[in-house]
Formats: C-alpha cells, sequence, structure tokens
C-alpha cells in the first residue's frame, strides 16, 4: 500500500510540475512586460465577444490546468474583468490542441467524445464565467496582498523601480542593457514567488488524491457508479479527488467506458480540467475562501446539467 501510494504521488507532482513552472513562468511575463493599459485594448468591449475571444484562446494557448491558475491571478491583478478571466482559466485546459489530440487518441473508436469535449467545455467555461460574474459581490475575490499596493511591488515582496519615460539621446546603450537585465531579474523572482505559493498547494492536493486512488477500491466506486445520475455524481467525484492532467485524464476515462454512463465520462472530462482538489488549494493561495466555494459551487452544476444533457439527448 505504501509503494502503491508513493508511485501515485510522485507521478502526479511529476506530472504536474512541469506545467505548473510554465504557469509561473507566464505569469511572471505578464506582470513585468504587459500593461493594463495594453490588456484594456486587447479585450473586446462586448461582453459576448470577450467571453468567446477567452474561450478560444487555449486552442494557441496550449497549457492544462497544472499551470492556469497563477496565470489567471495576474490577470485578475492587471484589470482583467472576472467573467472573462474565469472562462479563460477554465476554457484553457480543456480546447487546448494537447488535449484534444491525447482525447482523440484515447478515445480513438469513438471520435465524438472530441467533439463533446471541447463544444460542451466551451460551454460550461462560457456559462460558469457568467455566472459567477453575476452572483459575485463588489468584494474584490482576490486576498488582500498589503505589499502589492502598485503595480512597483511584485508578489515576492520586493519593490521594484520602474522607469516607464522615453529614453532621451543622451543615454547610452548601456544603460538600456541594464534595464533588460533588471526585468529578466524581476521576471525570475516572480516566478520564484509564484512556485512557492502554487507549489505547497500543488504538494497537498496531490497528497489527497494518492490517498483516494490508493485506499478507496475500484470495486466499491463501480457498486455506486450504475445509474444515470448516480453514475455522473460519482464520476465528477473522481474528476475532483483524482486530480489529474487535462493531458493525460482521457485515458483514465477511457478505462470505465465499459462501467459508467457516457454522458457520465463527459462529465468527467470536463469538470476535471476546470476545477480538482490540487487547483481547489491552489486558488486558496490568492483567493478569498468565499469566492472558492462559489466558483467550485457553480462549475459542478454546470458541468453534472451538461453531463445529464448528454445521457439524455445525445446517447
Amino acid at each position: 500500500m505504501i509503494e502503491s501510494f508513493s508511485t501515485v504521488f510522485i507521478s502526479i507532482i511529476l506530472e504536474a510540475v512541469p506545467f505548473v513552472m510554465i504557469g509561473a513562468f507566464v505569469s511572471s511575463v505578464i506582470q513585468v512586460f504587459v500593461s493594463e493599459q495594453t490588456i484594456s485594448r486587447i479585450i473586446p468591449k462586448n461582453k459576448l465577444l470577450g467571453l468567446l475571444m477567452a474561450s478560444l484562446m487555449g486552442i494557441i494557448f496550449p497549457v492544462c490546468e497544472c499551470a492556469i491558475v497563477p496565470i489567471m491571478r495576474r490577470l485578475l491583478k492587471k484589470g482583467v474583468p472576472l467573467d472573462i478571466s474565469i472562462t479563460f482559466m477554465l476554457a484553457v485546459p480543456i480546447v487546448n490542441p494537447v488535449v484534444l489530440a491525447s482525447t482523440y487518441y484515447a478515445f480513438s473508436d469513438k471520435p465524438y467524445f472530441v467533439l463533446l469535449r471541447g463544444g460542451m467545455g466551451l460551454i460550461a467555461a462560457i456559462l460558469v464565467g457568467y455566472i459567477v460574474s453575476a452572483i459575485q459581490d463588489k468584494e474584490n475575490p482576490l486576498k488582500d496582498e498589503h505589499h502589492e499596493h502598485s503595480d512597483e511591488d511584485c508578489s515576492c515582496g520586493h519593490h521594484h523601480e520602474h522607469n516607464h519615460d522615453n529614453h532621451g539621446h543622451e543615454h547610452h546603450d548601456h544603460g538600456h542593457k541594464r534595464g533588460w537585465l533588471s526585468m529578466v531579474s524581476e521576471v525570475i523572482e516572480h516566478t520564484g514567488s509564484e512556485l512557492y505559493d502554487v507549489g505547497k498547494m500543488l504538494i497537498i492536493g496531490a497528497f489527497l488524491a494518492s490517498i483516494m486512488q490508493t485506499f478507496v477500491p475500484r470495486s466499491f466506486i463501480l457498486s455506486i457508479g450504475r445509474g444515470t445520475i448516480s453514475s455522473t455524481l460519482v464520476m465528477l467525484a473522481m474528476a475532483f479527488i483524482l486530480s489529474l492532467c487535462s493531458e493525460a485524464d482521457a485515458f483514465i476515462a477511457r478505462t470505465f467506458a465499459g462501467q459508467f454512463t457516457q454522458g457520465s465520462i463527459v462529465g468527467f472530462l470536463i469538470f476535471g480540467p476546470m476545477i480538482d482538489i490540487k487547483n481547489t488549494l491552489m486558488l486558496s493561495a490568492g483567493f478569498k475562501g468565499k469566492y472558492i466555494l462559489r466558483l467550485v459551487l457553480v462549475i459542478a452544476a454546470v458541468c453534472f446539467s451538461l453531463a445529464s444533457i448528454a445521457n439524455l439527448f445525445v446517447f
């Protein structure tokens, strides 16, 4: 049992860490190089167009759910609206080409799962983003971070001097080089800070997921997953607890194809990338508990509804 637990725990960590590092690095690049004005110009003023654009970003932004939390948090700090930030966070791990390709490979005999995963994933992300934004009070969902009073204070707690003035002709080339070196150094500092915040939550989440995978018999799970509703509830619970990477979860879902309803498998494929134990704990590093609870409940309700629709009308 201990050996099996260790294997599962280490595999989850090794699977997730590279993507967490990518997410932390991208988050740091956004903090240092992308201004609020730039983001404001990119986002469409029309709310529906903004949500659609955010939901499709995964096609050109291949990042799984392990890496998306710090990026979403940074976008919120940069002034991106809550509904667009949420839609972006939830859609990217589902519709990115690597995930869709792995889903096609896992369900090579049932390619319609790729269309269902991508299509329902987009619909779910947009719905959740819109609903959470609509019911969210005016309170900032981010935790108070007293060391971040301005853009000149980074999340690592250090104060950085940013010079946004135009360089005059009297400056020499070595001054520009020092500026670039300073920004590179700042990216590294931000990356380290993000890795610390998110990494400690990842370890806790992987620990809990490993306990579930090791000590709960699969036969027990299958015995309560025969019905249309109960199978969907079980698969959503498994997606949340197992905390699999979205680029690998299709292969796990495929093993349940003969025992669970197909709608419940669709629910597993769209719910897991949106929220699971490790992502919930990652969110807790920067977001308030009330907001996280609200987000998890809305995601669960939307994914359950879409899986039930798939069971009733698609299959």
